[in-house]
This record gives C-alpha cells, sequence and structure tokens, in this order.
C-alpha cells in the first residue's frame, strides 16, 4: 500500500480512521461514504453496511499565500474553505453556490458559479489529490501521477475513489463586488451580450469578474455582471429580510448593487436560490419569525430529506386530490450558440421559472474523459429545480429534457435523477475509459459502478 505522509497530526488522524474503516468492512461488502450529509437529489438504496468514516477529514490543512494554494481534506465544505483564505485576500477560482457542498464532492461531482466563464470547472484547479482507490490504496494523483485516474476522477461521484486531500489553486479578490443586474425583453439580446462579455472579457472596456444570470420568463431575463473592487461603501445585506433573486428585478436597464465578497460568494445559499419559497420561507410574516441561523440551503435540505423518506409532499397531493407530480431538478450545459434554442423549447415544454443561467469555459485544452465538454468552446449551464405533474411514464419531462440536451450536443450533472440507457450514458460520460480507469484501481468493484449510482441508484 502506498501513502502519502499526511501534513497534520490531525489529518493523519483522520486518513487512518477511514482506513480503518475501510479494511473493517468485509472483502465482499460493497463500500460507500458515512456522512450526515448530501447534496444530491436523486434517491439512494439504504445503506445497510456501516460506511467509511470521514469525520476526520473535513478541515483546511493549510493555505499557502505566497503560492497561491491550498491544501484542503476531501470532506472540507467551501463554507469553511472560504472562511480560511478570505482572510489572506484569497478565494477558490470556483466557489459552488452553496455552503455545505465539500471540495471533494464539487471534484468528483461538478461545481460551478460565476467565474467559471474565466475558471471552468472546480477540479481544473486542482494541482495534486490524495485518493483511496477501491483497491484500498492511498495515492496521490496528479497530471504527472496517475493521471489517468486524476483525469477520470472528475465526475466519478466516489466510483473511483475518494479524495482525502486536495491542493487547490487560489486567486486573489477584493473586499466588494460592485454588482450590475442588466435586463433584456428578448432572450436573444441576452445571450449576445454574454457572448460578447465572454469573448472580450469585459463589456464597454470594463473588465467582469463575475457573470451569471437569471430568466424569468422569455420577455423578462437579466444578466448579472460583478466587478471586483477595493473602493469602500454601503453594501446590501441579502441574509435577512430582503432577497437576493427579487433584488435583480426592475422595469428597464440597468440596475446597480454592492456586496462585500463574502456575501456575494454565498448569495444565493441564503434562500437556496428562489427554493425556500417552497417552505413558505419568502413570505414576509414567515420570515420575520424564521430564524436567520435557519435560513440557508443545508437547513433547507433538511426539510427536503425528510420529505423523501416520508413522501410528504406526495401525501399532500393526494389529500387534496391533486394529481401527482414529478420532480425535475436538474443542471445542463448546452453551447452558447444552442442556449437560446434550449431556452425557447424549455419554456414551451416545462412550466417552471424562474432559471439560472451561468457560462462556462474550460481554462484550457485538458481533457476530462468522464464529462467531455470540449475545450475552446463556451456553454451556459441552465439550472431549473422544481416539479411538474406528472406524466404517463416515470420521469417522463426528465427524459425529454435529457433527449433536447443531448440533440444540443450539451450534458447534464448527474446530482439528480437520470434515465439514460447504457449505451447513452457510456457516450455521454466517457464510458471506455471509465471502465478502463475502473479496473485499474477499483479491480473487484469494492465502490459502486457509475451508471448503478447515477440512473439505477443503487
Amino acid at each position: 500500500m502506498s501513502v502519502r505522509p499526511a501534513d497534520t497530526p490531525t489529518s493523519r488522524t483522520g486518513v487512518q480512521r477511514l482506513l480503518d474503516s475501510y479494511r473493517a468492512i468485509p472483502p465482499t461488502a460493497s463500500v460507500r461514504l458515512a456522512k450526515p450529509t448530501s447534496n444530491l437529489f436523486r434517491a439512494r438504496a439504504k445503506r445497510t453496511a456501516p460506511g467509511l468514516d470521514t469525520s476526520g477529514l473535513a478541515s483546511v490543512i493549510g493555505v499557502d499565500p505566497e503560492n497561491r494554494t491550498a491544501d484542503v481534506e476531501g470532506m472540507c465544505t467551501y463554507e469553511d474553505l472560504v472562511a480560511a483564505t478570505l482572510p489572506y485576500g484569497f478565494a477558490p477560482l470556483v466557489v459552488p453556490q452553496l455552503k455545505t457542498i465539500t471540495i471533494g464532492g464539487a471534484v468528483s461531482g461538478l461545481g460551478i458559479e460565476s467565474t467559471s466563464f474565466r475558471n471552468g470547472l472546480p477540479h481544473e484547479s486542482v494541482l495534486e489529490m490524495d485518493v483511496l482507490t477501491g483497491a484500498g490504496e492511498l495515492l496521490t494523483v496528479s497530471r504527472d501521477q496517475h493521471a489517468d485516474l486524476f483525469r477520470a476522477f472528475p465526475n466519478s461521484y466516489g466510483t473511483l475513489g475518494y479524495s482525502t486531500r486536495l491542493r487547490i489553486e487560489l486567486e486573489a479578490v477584493k473586499p466588494f463586488v460592485a454588482l450590475r443586474h442588466i435586463r433584456f425583453d428578448a432572450l436573444e439580446d441576452l445571450v449576445a451580450t454574454m457572448d460578447r462579455i465572454i469573448d472580450t472579457g469585459g463589456l464597454d472596456g470594463v473588465a467582469v469578474d463575475y457573470l451569471d444570470g437569471v430568466v424569468f420568463s422569455p420577455a423578462e431575463s437579466y444578466l448579472c455582471l460583478g466587478f471586483a473592487t477595493d473602493t469602500p461603501g454601503p453594501v446590501s445585506d441579502y441574509t435577512g429580510q430582503q432577497i437576493y433573486y427579487r433584488s435583480i428585478q426592475h422595469p428597464r436597464g440597468i440596475k446597480d448593487d454592492r456586496l462585500t465578497i463574502h456575501d456575494y460568494l454565498w448569495r444565493w445559499d441564503t434562500d437556496w436560490f428562489w427554493c425556500s419559497r417552497a417552505f413558505g420561507a419568502q413570505h414576509p410574516l414567515v420570515r420575520r419569525a424564521w430564524p436567520r441561523r435557519y435560513r440557508r440551503s443545508s437547513f433547507y435540505w433538511k426539510l427536503i430529506s425528510y420529505d423523501q423518506r416520508f413522501s410528504i409532499a406526495d401525501r399532500i397531493e393526494k389529500r387534496h386530490h391533486r394529481p401527482p407530480r414529478e420532480r425535475v431538478v436538474q443542471d445542463i450545459e448546452v453551447p452558447l450558440n444552442r442556449c437560446r434554442e434550449f431556452l425557447d423549447w424549455f419554456f414551451a415544454h416545462v412550466p417552471i421559472e424562474p432559471v439560472w443561467l451561468c457560462p462556462l469555459r474550460l481554462r484550457n485544452d485538458e481533457d476530462w474523459p468522464l464529462y467531455p465538454i470540449r475545450p475552446n468552446r463556451t456553454y451556459v449551464n441552465v439550472g431549473f429545480w422544481s416539479s411538474v405533474p406528472a406524466g404517463a411514464t416515470e420521469g417522463a419531462t426528465n427524459r425529454l429534457i435529457e433527449a433536447k440536451v443531448s440533440e444540443l450536443d450539451g450534458h447534464k450533472s448527474l446530482y439528480s435523477d437520470a434515465y439514460y440507457t447504457p449505451a447513452e450514458f457510456d457516450a455521454l460520460y466517457g464510458g471506455e475509459t471509465y471502465r478502463t480507469v475502473k479496473q485499474a484501481y477499483d479491480p473487484d468493484s469494492r465502490l459502486l459502478d457509475l451508471y448503478d449510482k447515477a440512473v439505477r441508484r443503487r
């Protein structure tokens, strides 16, 4: 067994706990993580055996301002990581929107945010990782060591191994973000402006540091531009009674705003984008009574998990003699030049609003085979999270979306329900490469298969 020395006594203890728990699992049993939280929205089989103990792998090991790097344990949340880097004036190159997303989860799954049009995806800023493989080896992987595992790790969702430590790049940030919300009455104008910003790096000669958008309807959409600044001044607060996504809306033209860098990074977390409205948390009377410490995505996720466990929403629909509903919680990517086509189709066929837009462009020409979006091409992530009336077949609307995304040369994230056939899945998510790497690092299939996990929900 190859073991890389950990960097601190605490890390060594955490790694040892993980290895001990792996060795305690019978060799014929499958291996899973034992963790109290998750940001996955697909159903999972009930765990019948003990999971791997990750309780000692949730910290920031160290921040190196001189080299602009951080060493982080795999179960460390971005909330804790940002809290460690901001005092040095740095942040990860991409900070996913929700506080409890772990860095290991964002790399083995996927993550995206408003820096992705210039910084790509979280795994692109990883310099090296320590990975516990299905064979029980703890390997240091990088672009130069075990490069096949390093490149196949993103979008493997823990089916090739679990990261215990990651060394990532950081970038300098400024204490404030000046926001400019630009309204569009036609989607073609929004897409054209997004394209111009990404092509030139700015708008009207001013560099844009952060870029995302919201579409409330085909006739009302917004690009949200962020400009990093040192200049102090009044800032807004969307952790209290005000709601961030509602602040974006205005009748015409441009609306300016300003946040601290901390509040900007977590602007979507307080209301889980807009999903807190499903719990009544946006009603003024309810909001005043709702404790601030519970206005965060991790608490809403607990409510969702209770619903999934006890089918609360389904029972309510049945009691009121309403038809069942299908959960449509997805993030998809389509090429920028197909974005308007997808949005036109979506609003014509799927009764969900608003939707989130986040442009993405890989940082370089590297190959990431399990999520093979093309280098040197701009994509737009479209996020939509709600439910629709159920169709005649299971997952009817989700299946329509999958077919449309594939037709437009796009992909979708695998954190939620998927319905692909094995052949479709292989073609979209690097099936041949996956099987080769799986055989090399998990020869006895101690870890789940990716298709089983993502589609069959085992």
